[in-house]
């Protein structure tokens, strides 16, 4: 239970800016790239970056989704999910459900809801995610529609090819405990 708790931790912190890589693997931007944080404890993989909308005002690091996946290199436990990067003007949106293509509910995870500005009309920046079960994710082989809804009625379909959900579970299985981990001084982490 622990290691639950401390996995969730470190979930809501990568989102909030707290991430504290010491290794990268230098993968291009069409791959998943593997960190090494938390001292050891976590290792987690960011899959390719993919436009769910426009840029907003033009900006790169906006409007973008990615899976994300942790090995607490302790327990062995793993956990994925699918983040979204929000950025929009108008009415505020605040993302709060999530769910699969066969209509059932995934965990939601709010990450982060900020205003940009209302200078001249207000925009905002929301970060979230839906938790995504392995078994899931491995029973998809063809790609993932998640379906997320907002309070203010807004609704967000975000199509995850196969090829991005394939790539990153062979990321993950490629490193689970056990199995040397690069970076790690060659060893295997702790179990």
């Amino acid at each position: 239970m622990h290691g639950r708790l401390a996995l969730v931790v470190l979930l809501a912190l990568s989102g909030c800016g707290g991430q504290t890589a010491v290794v990268t693997s230098g993968a291009p931007a069409s791959e998943v790239t593997r960190t090494v944080e938390e001292d050891g404890r976590f290792i987690a993989f960011v899959g390719p970056r993919r436009q769910h909308a426009e840029m907003f005002l033009g900006v790169a690091s906006t409007n973008f989704y990615v899976l994300r996946s942790w090995i607490d290199a302790r327990t062995g436990e793993t956990v994925h999910q699918l983040y979204v990067s929000d950025s929009y003007a108008g009415p505020e949106r605040k993302w709060n459900a999530a769910r699969d293509g066969q209509g059932r509910e995934l965990r939601f995870v709010e990450i982060s809801r900020n205003e940009i500005t209302c200078e001249r009309g207000c925009s905002y920046a929301e970060e979230f995610a839906a938790a995504l079960p392995e078994e899931v994710l491995q029973a998809i082989a063809g790609g993932l529609t998640v379906y997320f809804s907002a309070i203010s009625g807004a609704q967000k379909t975000i199509v995850v090819p196969g090829e991005l959900i394939q790539k990153q579970l062979a990321a993950v299985a490629a490193t689970r405990p056990g199995r040397p981990v690069a970076g790690l001084s060659g060893r295997a982490p702790p179990s």
